[in-house]
């Protein structure tokens, strides 16, 4: 992973001009670029608002944000201390550029599904999205993440198809292209909070809750080796690589939330998945 050199430098910075009476410190390791994580720590029992949202904080002090594919702006970090002194750290966001697409006479069938298949995705993203409400005030990912497979990065988060002249839905994942029953492993911590065998769009599909609202989704696996409920460790083998649901071949498309923003997992690592079926 790479959360040793981001916002480190500059929370001293803003608590020494701002703030410098304050005691207690915040640590930040990220950066404020669209689809990042910051991970925080502060002083056991203070509370953390990003504007107007709460931010969950563990028993010692642990806590999480995240940015979406397209939010712009700034935002204001509030922490407050048990002896009620706050402090406020502005983060400006910085912009991406995503790959677009542009794919023209396909038929339309396949552009838009027919209302039958419709109503199954409606409720499979319902489906998803339970899966996704779990609050857990403990910080799962605190001892980092590893990736989760072995293999060639074959399409990044962001990336955009224009079908037919119609926007589509980004692409929120990062796939990893590995042959067919290649092992998936925990990449940090966390309790399975779905497992389904066959969904339209993702096919085999497992969602892992990493605590705070921060949570990783595996999609078009041909095999899954965990079950709801289910509490992981990083590094143990969870599932298996496929092409089930709408995947043109075998690959693991990972994709991780904070809340209802969708960020990239890509950003956690200075260097590519590493070759080979062994465990990453």
């Amino acid at each position: 992973m790479r959360r040793s050199r981001r916002l480190n430098w500059i929370v001293p910075v803003l608590v020494a001009l701002l703030l410098p009476a304050l005691a207690h410190a915040v640590d930040l390791d990220g950066e404020p670029v669209q689809g990042g994580l910051i991970f925080g720590k502060t002083e056991p029992g203070a509370s953390v608002h990003l504007d107007e949202t709460e931010v969950m904080v563990s028993a010692d002090g642990s806590f999480v944000i995240g940015f979406g594919r397209d939010e712009t702006g700034s935002r204001n970090l509030r922490v407050r201390a048990p002896s009620g002194e706050t402090e406020s750290i502005p983060l400006s966001i910085v912009l991406r550029e995503y790959q677009i697409e542009r794919v023209d006479g396909l038929p339309p069938r396949t552009v838009t599904p027919d209302p039958e298949a419709a109503e199954r995705i409606r409720q499979e993203y319902a489906m998803v999205s339970n899966a996704r409400a779990r609050r857990d005030q403990v910080a799962w990912y605190e001892d980092g993440f590893s990736w989760p497979a072995s293999g060639r990065i074959s399409g990044v988060y962001g990336s955009q198809r224009v079908l037919n002249g119609e926007p589509r839905r980004p692409h929120f994942g990062l796939d990893i292209a590995a042959p067919t029953g290649s092992p998936v492993y925990a990449p940090a911590d966390g309790i399975i909070t779905m497992a389904h065998p066959d969904m339209y769009f993702s096919g085999g599909t497992l969602i892992l809750d990493h605590g705070q609202g921060l949570s990783s989704s595996f999609l078009h696996l041909s095999k899954i080796l965990v079950e709801a409920g289910t509490t992981v460790k990083k590094g143990d083998l969870i599932a298996e690589i496929g092409s089930t649901g709408r995947a043109s071949g075998p690959h693991l498309d990972w994709r991780m939330n904070w809340l209802d923003r969708r960020v990239d997992p890509q950003l956690l690592f200075d260097n590519g998945p590493p070759a080979g079926d062994g465990p990453p």
